[in-house]
């Protein structure tokens, strides 16, 4: 079906960077949404960033200004450039997409996680 591949993950101090990588392949016949969610110990997953096939992006409110999502040069892949990163950053982070897969319709899909740890 859709096989997600995520990369970037890593440790960082507070206030440095991180950018993280994902490419969906497979019978992908239109992708309307990709997108990055991310868990932490003890919390639900939420939403960190999307961006649609309009390129309309979203953002959680904790983020906005200092993570920006973008397209890929590649078909079917995004960016996530995380930017003053903070320790309640820190979490598992996972790829996100929303396709229309040739003979199995529009569903969910998502990478393994890439851990993200923002310490000193």
């Amino acid at each position: 079906q859709v096989q997600i591949v995520e990369s970037g993950g890593g440790l960082v101090q507070p206030g440095g960077s991180l950018r993280l990588s994902c490419a969906a392949s497979g019978s992908i016949f239109t992708m309307y949404n990709m997108g990055w969610y991310r868990q932490a110990p003890g919390k639900q997953r939420e939403l960190v960033a999307i961006i649609n096939d309009y390129d309309e992006t979203k953002y959680v409110d904790s983020v906005k200004g200092r993570f920006t999502i973008s397209e890929g040069d590649a078909k079917n892949s995004v960016f996530l450039q995380m930017n003053m990163l903070r320790p309640e950053d820190t979490a598992v982070y996972y790829c996100y997409a929303d396709a229309w897969v040739i003979e199995h319709g529009r569903g969910d899909y998502w990478g393994r996680g890439t851990q993200v740890t923002v310490s000193i």
